[in-house]
């Protein structure tokens, strides 16, 4: 009877063991993959097919550029601004606005990157916003 409790009790636990280890491997993994995605918004904007490298290649611009505002993140605001403007039949942009703020300064950061950009011309004027996510 002592034998099949031991021989049990080994069992469980080397079954527990190889199951943290494999949990332990995935967590790392998911993290990895996690800090490379870029968020874009589930619509793509059709400015985006004017920036070299597509849309991808522009929210990377815009999230390396971004700096999250000081007060924004003491007081942990999160949420999305969205940006309008005008790209240019040369590919300068125009007309800045921002139309929906999250507030405590992200507006202005988030305009202040969108005048980073640079477009392609396009031939002919185009109207355009891009949200912008902040989130801590």
């Amino acid at each position: 009877m002592k034998i099949k409790f031991t021989f049990l009790f080994i069992l469980f636990a080397f079954t527990a063991l190889t199951a943290s280890a494999q949990s332990t491997a995935t967590k790392a993994e998911a993290a990895q993959s996690e800090e490379k995605k870029v968020w874009m918004p589930e619509k793509t904007p059709p400015v985006a097919e004017y920036y070299e490298g597509g849309v991808e290649a522009m929210y990377k611009a815009i999230y390396k550029e971004l700096n999250y505002p000081p007060l924004a993140k003491r007081n942990r605001v999160q949420g999305d601004c969205i940006i309008s403007f005008t790209l240019n039949e040369d590919g300068s942009l125009s007309g800045f606005k921002v139309l929906r703020n999250a507030g405590a300064g992200t507006g202005e950061e988030a305009l202040r990157v969108a005048r980073l950009l640079k477009f392609n011309a396009p031939g002919f004027a185009v109207n355009a916003s891009i949200p912008i996510m902040f989130k801590l």
